[in-house]
């Protein structure tokens, strides 16, 4: 089963249709027992930081995710998603991530509008399979004011927006996505449909 995680951030039914059109089927939900049983988990988000992680602890969903990742299911963080599975955030006065990858997240400099909000291509740093469907240069569409500062071998793509902003990371079994793939048209999906893939053969891999 594939899981899209509902902790009342995010437009979660344009993302499912966006699953659901490359055959991908997912269920929405919170409940741990769920989670707990899922074959892959897509973290969406949009919003504070602060606010998401404290929602995460109250369904006390934390340790779960943190569970599912150590077992090696593919996790695909989106937008705020992707921000959370790192340690910190400076947002606000500062507030703990997931901690599933190091680094943290700083606000975009004002020397460019922000929020960064629109369509900005990808620079690929190197080629993995999450961009097998992909290209160099393809456009992709962000909504966001803060950004991964920290980046190590995890990641895939970036995009240039005053400050280089990490697009598409990738560690192990976590995957993550700072624009919005289902508002990314034709890229979007096809990126979606490469981690579908990924899960595929990770599942397969595992019996």
């Amino acid at each position: 089963m594939n899981i899209i995680i509902d902790y009342g951030v995010g437009n979660l039914d344009s993302l499912k249709r966006a699953c659901e059109e490359i055959d991908f089927p997912v269920v929405i939900t919170n409940e741990i027992e769920v989670i707990e049983e899922a074959s892959s988990i897509i973290l969406p988000g949009v919003g504070a930081y602060e606010a998401a992680m404290n929602e995460l602890n109250r369904l006390g969903l934390v340790d779960c995710i943190k569970s599912k990742a150590k077992s090696g299911t593919p996790i695909l963080g989106i937008c705020l998603g992707m921000q959370l599975l790192y340690e910190f955030s400076e947002e606000n006065f500062g507030a703990i991530g997931l901690g599933l990858i190091k680094g943290q997240v700083k606000r975009i400099p004002d020397i460019v509008k922000v929020p960064h909000m629109g369509w900005n291509k990808l620079n690929f740093t190197k080629q993995e399979s999450l961009l097998k469907y992909v290209n160099e240069g393809d456009y992709v569409y962000f909504v966001h004011s803060f950004y991964i500062s920290s980046t190590n071998d995890e990641l895939l793509a970036y995009s240039d927006y005053g400050v280089k902003i990490p697009a598409i990371i990738q560690s192990n079994n976590i995957y993550g996505m700072q624009f919005h793939p289902e508002k990314s048209a034709e890229t979007g999906l096809n990126l979606l449909k490469a981690f579908k893939e990924m899960c595929l053969y990770d599942s397969i891999s595992s019996n």
